[in-house]
């Protein structure tokens, strides 16, 4: 038996919360943008304009809650912190227990495309036998699994939150988690110490356990310069991307708390930082929208907003830092966990298409300690918000691996 014991849990934003998102929305100062004719600078003041327009005078965020609250909606406190969690219960002869874990500035709502075929797989064309009950938490200190209680959260430490929550409020003596961008930290992190409890991973970005530690961990660079002798077209691609993650690490790293004041005062303010990251990351070719629609969007910056946990999701990036991940053991591969990965064309490294994605990480030094990995597959269509962008690929990639699993 267990203490824990979850609620249902309905989104229902009080009209006063919303009302006060309006004035704000209607009383921005925009700024004076001396040159709006490109992105350059970052996102152009006429298409924020556009944007909190509809906000304002189109969006119905009563709508957006009613298909939120479709979903199986509940809420948990495991070690004083509140975890809210959908759950789709799995139609097969044995569903398996999966646990999927979202990023930074994503929520749980990026796996919801890939929610239902995973758990019924034969009412979308696959095999019975793949299906899995399927558990999707809001990370903790982001959205609904607010307030976190804590200061310290992070990836490591919310690892332990969803430990407790498959094997003791579930009651699973093994279980399989999935993970992207930040939730791939939490995912690896399961399967570094709780292996054994572990049928596998997935993931949908390979990102090591150390990440954000060191002397230098706003530079995913690690301090190191392209070489001089670089083609030019790798290493306007290897500048390219570290610019695309640069800003973001940084200020979260070095001014988490700084920035949150604004962030947490503005809507606006808010909506820009995160968009930025929707834009730039995702393959939109720079028209965001093409990717995320205009409704999913402002649901998100919504959600984000009425829930003011811009603070506490963006101190997760400080916290991997000041409380640096340890090894539990010293064991190779470090993440023993059998694991599958998928990777999408538009994060491919410079100098590496899809054709080698899978050999070159094969042949990656870097890589060889890290992975127990038992399925590998690239797939040209996608950037950062894998579950999203491309759900076909990520069905199918989290089939065939715990199909070698069960």
């Amino acid at each position: 038996m267990t203490d824990l014991e979850a609620d249902r849990f309905t989104v229902a934003i009080p009209d006063e919360t919303i009302g006060d998102l309006k004035t704000r929305l209607r009383a921005t100062r925009w700024p004076a943008d001396v040159s709006d004719v490109d992105e350059y600078y970052g996102t152009p003041v006429a298409y924020m304009k556009e944007l909190v327009d509809y906000w304002l005078n189109e969006f119905d965020w009563r709508a957006a809650e009613t298909k939120l609250n479709e979903w199986d909606n509940y809420r948990v406190t495991i070690d004083g912190s509140p975890i809210h969690f959908i759950r789709k219960q799995g139609t097969g002869p044995n569903p398996i227990p999966l646990i999927a874990t979202h990023g930074w500035p994503w929520s749980y709502r990026e796996w919801t495309k890939v929610i239902e075929p995973l758990a019924d797989p034969a009412a979308h064309g696959g095999d019975p036998a793949d299906a899995f009950d399927v558990i999707v938490p809001s990370l903790s200190g982001f959205g609904f699994s607010t307030p976190t209680n804590r200061p310290d959260m992070n990836f490591w430490k919310m690892a332990e939150l969803w430990h407790r929550l498959m094997t003791e409020y579930f009651g699973h003596d093994k279980y399989a988690a999935a993970g992207a961008d930040y939730g791939a930290l939490v995912t690896s992190q399961l399967g570094h110490k709780y292996a054994d409890k572990l049928y596998g991973i997935w993931l949908g970005h390979r990102t090591h356990l150390d990440v954000m530690q060191g002397e230098r961990p706003w530079d995913l660079s690690r301090g190191r310069m392209v070489p001089a002798c670089t083609p030019g077209d790798i290493r306007e691609d290897i500048i390219e991307r570290q610019q695309r993650f640069a800003s973001h690490v940084a200020v979260h790293v070095l001014d988490s708390q700084d920035l949150s004041y604004g962030l947490a005062d503005s809507p606006v303010g808010m909506l820009a930082w995160i968009l930025r990251r929707w834009t730039k990351w995702s393959e939109s070719g720079g028209d965001v929208e093409s990717v995320f629609p205009r409704e999913h969007l402002i649901t998100n910056a919504t959600l984000w907003w009425v829930t003011n946990s811009i603070t506490s999701s963006i101190r997760s990036y400080v916290n991997a830092n000041r409380y640096p991940w340890t090894p539990s053991h010293d064991r190779t591969p470090i993440i023993e966990a059998p694991t599958g990965i998928t990777f999408l064309g538009y994060e491919n490294p410079p100098g590496v298409t899809t054709e080698n994605r899978v050999q070159a990480f094969r042949d990656d030094v870097w890589d060889k300690p890290w992975y127990n990995a038992v399925y590998l597959r690239a797939h040209e269509k996608g950037g950062h918000f894998t579950p999203w962008e491309n759900p076909e690929a990520v069905i199918e990639d989290i089939r065939a691996t715990f199909r070698l699993l069960r």
